[in-house]
């Protein structure tokens, strides 16, 4: 088989035995005996043809019938040896190496997928912090009272920079900071004893807690049908709002 496909490569050349043994520099008696079959050539052999040539190796072993395809790997010597085993056996022997070489084939397969999908799972799972969070306290209506001392829950969050600089979560009650804010929603706060102009933060008046835009003369509700807060002496700000929570994590 090798020595046919050989034979095949130099007559293409044009070359006679002598010219195509001079020219991969090897004896002509030894490559006489490569295309006729006396004897096989080893896997540095191969190799010099396949690169003078263009030729992959699998089409000089006859393993593949289009030269087209080049180059697709360069046998080890070790490899060829377990080539020159295989051809080798009888039919039993090779049912079983091919048995046994389609199941290593499917393990792999089979590893590489749970390898690709366990990157794919680790790069879709954000990172998560834990924050404070009080629940709906932050009213968007009328207001609702709001204890310094009162307990907070914790929520898990994604792990950002609005995350990172906010001390705590919130949530809206309410309509009157829409389209902006919408009841139900959790908002990141950071703690701060003043605002500027146009920003939105979490206020307290009494007893009543409140998530408002800071105007220039009191607490605007972005939503119309709710009037202005005017300033008051027990008015204090708990916090700015940084952004909203992102819920589906």
């Amino acid at each position: 088989m090798i020595g046919d496909k050989l034979k095949e490569i130099r007559e293409e050349t044009g070359m006679n035995k002598k010219e195509f043994a001079s020219f991969i520099g090897i004896k002509y008696t030894t490559y006489n005996n490569y295309e006729t079959g006396e004897r096989e050539p080893n896997s540095d052999v191969l190799i010099l043809i396949s690169q003078k040539f263009d030729v992959s190796i699998d089409f000089i072993l006859g393993l593949q019938d289009e030269k087209e395809f080049k180059h697709s790997y360069e046998l080890k010597a070790s490899e060829y040896n377990h080539i020159k085993k295989y051809r080798g056996l009888d039919k039993e022997g090779r049912i079983h190496v091919n048995t046994v070489m389609d199941w290593e084939t499917e393990r792999i397969k089979k590893l590489s997928k749970q390898q690709k999908q366990t990157i794919k799972t680790e790069k879709k799972a954000p990172a998560l912090r834990v924050i404070q969070y009080y629940q709906k306290l932050a009213s968007a209506g009328k207001g609702e009272y709001l204890f310094d001392d009162i307990p907070a829950d914790t929520i898990k969050v994604k792990d950002t920079p609005v995350s990172r600089k906010a001390d705590f979560v919130i949530g809206v009650n309410g309509d009157s900071m829409e389209p902006g804010y919408y009841d139900g929603e959790k908002v990141f706060v950071e703690k701060t004893a003043s605002l500027e102009t146009g920003e939105v933060g979490i206020f307290v008046q009494g007893e009543n807690c409140f998530i408002k835009e800071l105007g220039k003369n009191g607490l605007i509700s972005r939503n119309k049908k709710y009037p202005m807060i005017t300033p008051s002496e027990d008015i204090r700000v708990v916090g700015r709002v940084l952004g909203k929570v992102e819920e589906n994590i």
